[in-house]
């Protein structure tokens, strides 16, 4: 049963009942687009406010301490991944929280994990991925970001290349313990507190997903079948890399990139290639470069970004063989 049934036949009400469209490609175009933007509008209230909620009571000050006094072979680079598919981050407002991360001595590599993480999966992510694309790919795509940030910051942390790191960074005194202190609140305040971050998170996307959607909807309906497949072919075995490569000079976040994805995907690109596109596209791009070169030397910066680029399309190859 499609949960979202009512939602389609609305957009289908509005466009050939109540508007009277006659040409295909407008009919296509509007329909899609009515349809996608309320499916994901309503996805993503309802996922903001509970991760907002998840948030609010897993603090980051309790996460630096968590990762900071205890190793768990492997398993810091796990919870690492997982608090930044957590965060509501594009990869470059994501890297405040990198930094602080270091700051508070917590070990390269597993801040690597949280910044490569971040990015790609997020409860946006999650929700726009559900809606477009089913559970089944949803489950792969986590997996697959969570495995990229994992392997990626652990590769990245036996490098050893805090050297590498500005010398400003590490000397900046992180806040003593015990000095920022929860208070407990009452549940009307902290519901308050948790739709209005959730609220906030939305009106910051929402313009992104009117264009994303917008976009992908003339894809949808005046863009031929095929028409982008036939240019991959020639491509061959290099189509996923080319993607990833056109892809980093691009900046989005996911809720831009997603419906233009699906589109495409739709009109013949392999689902690898399309997914290692948009994660380059919001995992790579020129304006973190920028910024994090402010915080990282040269051969570092081209360490992360030769190690995530390598990852993103090992994982595109992988989708084309698996889906």
């Amino acid at each position: 049963m499609n949960i979202f049934y009512p939602l389609e036949y609305f957009a289908k009400w509005l466009t050939y009942d109540l508007f009277h469209i006659s040409n295909i490609a407008l009919a296509g175009s509007l329909e899609f687009f009515v349809y996608d933007t309320l499916k994901i509008l309503l996805l993503i209230v309802v996922i903001t406010h509970f991760m907002s909620w998840l948030r609010y009571y897993l603090s980051i000050e309790k996460l630096r301490d968590f990762l900071v006094s205890r190793r768990f072979y492997g398993l810091d680079y796990f919870l690492a991944t997982v608090f930044g598919a957590v965060t509501p981050f594009c990869s470059c407002s994501s890297i405040p929280l990198f930094i602080g991360f270091m700051q508070a001595r917590i070990p390269l590599g597993v801040t690597f994990s949280f910044l490569i993480t971040s990015p790609l999966i997020n409860e946006v992510a999650i929700g726009l991925f559900i809606g477009l694309f089913g559970l089944k790919i949803t489950a792969i795509y986590v997996l697959a970001g969570i495995l990229i940030g994992m392997v990626g910051g652990f590769i990245l942390g036996q490098l050893k290349m805090e050297k590498y790191v500005a010398d400003f960074v590490w000397n900046i005194q992180s806040p003593k313990k015990g000095e920022a202190v929860n208070k407990k609140l009452p549940l009307r305040q902290v519901l308050k507190i948790i739709s209005r971050e959730a609220l906030g998170i939305i009106k910051k996307i929402a313009l992104y997903i009117l264009i994303g959607v917008g976009v992908g909807a003339l894809i949808h309906g005046y863009v031929p079948g095929g028409f982008f497949e036939e240019y991959l072919q020639k491509a061959g075995i290099w189509g996923v890399p080319v993607a990833v490569i056109l892809a980093v000079p691009l900046y989005s976040n996911a809720s831009g990139v997603i419906p233009i994805i699906q589109s495409l995907i739709a009109k013949g690109i392999p689902i690898g290639t399309g997914l290692a596109f948009m994660m380059a596209i919001v995992g790579l791009s020129l304006p973190e470069a920028m910024i994090l070169k402010k915080v990282l030397k040269w051969q570092l910066l081209a360490s992360f970004f030769g190690i995530v680029t390598l990852g993103i399309i090992l994982i595109g190859y992988l989708f084309n063989i698996l889906i």
